[in-house]
């Protein structure tokens, strides 16, 4: 009996390259994953039951400590507060730019994504430098919509009752626009055939929206809400630098995270810093797991 050998399969032979080239590029995320994120967590954990000596098992003595300190549940409240406006204006308005984009001609959509996209540019500190600049009626290019809030003065506007709203405007104009292109890709991938069959069947653009579009990209939105959260709890950068400009006007413990800031670098209590940060990732992943599970988003559609 005769036997013939047969050149290995080409997409064998071709799988391997590929592999080796996927592993190779997300090695590097994975490096900065491990190193960045994982590593400071473990670590963090560690410190939040450890006693504040360094040594011994603290247990939850550094959350309890935290909680009851008299600053913690203000701050809470304040996050809690920003949280709710961020996350209620982020969906129906990131949701309602994106309908409107994704309805209109090609060439209207493009101008639209553009200008939707550029406050993403300065993100971060260089967002709330630009704010400082805009929220003081001396010198804002909008001082005629403070002054008909009856503002006159920085420190008018930035009032400690109106610090959650601004820190939401703030949060929205640096965040939402890349999130309306992820929307309006969405949308996009939404099958031609169906919008065509609704159209046909005598459904209007409201109806379009609400009964197919909106549903269609509902894991999209849950997606959005589970960073958007993760991100506004962690919130710090805008408090701080307000705080800074206000000379002290501003409670400087705000939110958590500056708590957790003062605890380190004030109170050189990095045990209680980190009780606070796991709180925070406990929070974050909670609220992740009922959004998940709500709405169903690794199931498969």
């Amino acid at each position: 009996m005769a036997f013939t050998h047969r050149a290995p399969s080409v997409t064998v032979a071709r799988r391997r390259p590929r592999s080796v080239a996927g592993y190779a590029f997300v090695s590097g995320y994975a490096v900065l994953l491990i190193g960045l994120g994982a590593a400071p967590t473990v670590w963090a954990l560690v410190l939040a039951f450890q006693k504040s000596t360094g040594s011994g098992f603290a247990g939850a003595g550094n959350f309890v400590q935290s909680f009851k300190d008299f600053r913690f549940l203000p701050a809470v409240e304040h996050t809690g507060l920003y949280l709710l406006i961020w996350l209620v204006s982020l969906v129906v308005l990131v949701v309602g730019l994106a309908l409107v984009v994704h309805t209109r001609g090609k060439r209207t959509s493009t101008v639209l994504r553009f200008v939707y996209y550029l406050p993403g540019a300065l993100a971060g500190a260089a967002s709330v430098l630009v704010w400082l600049f805009v929220l003081d009626p001396a010198v804002s290019p909008i001082s005629f919509l403070l002054h008909g809030f009856g503002w006159t003065s920085f420190n008018q506007v930035i009032a400690p009752e109106h610090l959650p709203y601004v820190f939401a405007i703030m949060a929205f104009w640096t965040g939402a626009g890349g999130w309306i292109l992820v929307m309006y890709g969405a949308l996009n991938n939404i099958p031609s055939e169906l919008m065509e069959a609704a159209r046909l069947d005598g459904a209007s653009p409201w109806q379009l929206a609400l009964r197919i579009k909106i549903p269609m990209i509902r894991k999209w939105i849950a997606y959005m809400v589970i960073l958007a959260f993760a991100t506004g709890s962690q919130l710090f950068v805008e408090p701080q630098l307000v705080s800074q400009a206000s000379g002290g006007l501003i409670n400087p413990t705000w939110s958590p995270n500056q708590l957790a800031y003062a605890y380190a670098f004030q109170l050189n209590n990095f045990n209680g810093a980190s009780a606070i940060s796991i709180d925070l990732l406990v929070l974050g992943l909670i609220c992740a797991a009922l959004i998940v599970v709500r709405t169903g988003l690794f199931e498969a559609s």
